[in-house]
């Protein structure tokens, strides 16, 4: 039996208590940070809809099964979405919920961003070795040849241009296995960066020594587009389950992470390429946008700043695609072409994929 367009996947319960009540399946990564942030996603509309069961599904994306190659040689845009996307257009899902720095700026055919959800702190934060906690607390206590652990390239050159004396080692997998092998006597890691919504969402507040952002002491570190906020995708022609969303968005965060993907979209940047940005709500509907992009040595880079009123999805991407113009007028493409470059030779010289 076919379901309508326009229609949820209505899924048969078990149980006949609530066999007459839709049940909305919920995609998601398997990581322990996705579970974490999709229970919370499925606790919040279980209140907004009492009438709807919720159920989560998770799955492994290409970059979960795949640990060893760098992010941002992989291939950028879909790393973290495409199987779950697959899933939810073939109907065997009805929405998903995503990291919104891990989400392409442009969706496949038929897919939507039906909301935004309220954003947690989106900086960066340094996180030290517990054996070092007493020693260090900010990049600024680091001495020359000190180990930083991050698998991302838009950290690592951040840090570099600010921190040029430090190393840097790739840094892969879930929360708890990043802890451990920082925490590991035997690793050369000094310090982990990590963003701060993961660590909050996971109550690991102590064990962050120092947040990184636009005003930090030694240079600004922008964090990546999107960091901190969930988006939740579903197919663009399901109306009902857009509408059971609509209440869950928050429109601050929706107006700012919006700002932030039209600049990534218009650079042509995939989620691994190093884009910095920073938002901050100013007095009114006052948008500040912060942008950067920096190379992978952190010998050269591209800085814009600009303020404007913000208050629709349009004025939005109309905003961020002026500060990607900016970005672009002060020598961000050229970083990015050589970046791009590197990015397609390492990928044609890797060896093939196999799915675990």
């Amino acid at each position: 039996m076919s379901t309508p367009a326009m229609q949820p996947i209505i899924t048969p319960s078990d149980t006949q208590t609530r066999s007459t009540r839709p049940l909305v399946r919920v995609g998601t990564r398997k990581s322990a940070l996705a579970l974490v942030q999709a229970e919370w996603v499925v606790a919040s509309l279980q209140k907004l809809h009492p009438s709807v069961d919720f159920e989560v599904r998770p799955m492994l994306s290409q970059a979960d099964k795949d640990k060893i190659t760098a992010l941002y040689k992989m291939g950028g845009k879909g790393l973290w979405t495409n199987e779950l996307e697959a899933a939810l257009v073939a109907r065997e899902l009805d929405v998903i919920v995503h990291c919104a720095k891990d989400m392409p700026t442009s969706l496949p055919e038929g897919c939507k961003l039906a909301c935004f959800t309220e954003r947690e702190d989106p900086r960066d934060v340094v996180v030290v070795k517990k054996g070092l906690e007493g020693k260090y607390k900010r990049l600024a206590d680091l001495p020359e040849g000190a180990v930083v652990g991050t698998s991302s390239v838009r950290r690592m050159a951040q840090i570099r241009r600010r921190y040029p004396k430090l190393r840097f080692l790739d840094m892969r997998g879930n929360i708890d296995t990043r802890l451990k092998k920082l925490d590991d006597e035997e690793s050369e890691y000094a310090v982990l960066i990590l963003a701060a919504a993961g660590l909050h969402r996971t109550d690991r507040h102590a064990r962050i020594s120092e947040y990184l952002e636009r005003d930090s002491p030694g240079g600004s570190v922008l964090y990546a587009v999107g960091q901190g906020g969930l988006g939740i995708e579903v197919r663009a022609d399901d109306a009902k389950m857009i509408e059971l969303l609509r209440p869950f968005e928050d429109e601050k965060t929706m107006l700012a992470i919006e700002t932030e993907r039209s600049v990534m979209r218009t650079l042509e940047g995939g989620c691994s390429i190093p884009i910095g940005v920073e938002t901050r709500w100013l007095e009114g509907n006052n948008l500040r946008l912060t942008g950067c992009v920096v190379s992978v040595e952190g010998t050269e880079a591209a800085d814009a700043e600009s303020t404007e009123e913000v208050t629709t999805r349009e004025q939005a991407v109309a905003f961020g695609k002026r500060v990607a113009q900016m970005l672009v007028d002060n020598g961000a493409q050229p970083i990015l072409d050589v970046i791009n470059k590197d990015r397609e030779a390492s990928r044609d010289n890797a060896e093939p994929w196999i799915p675990a």
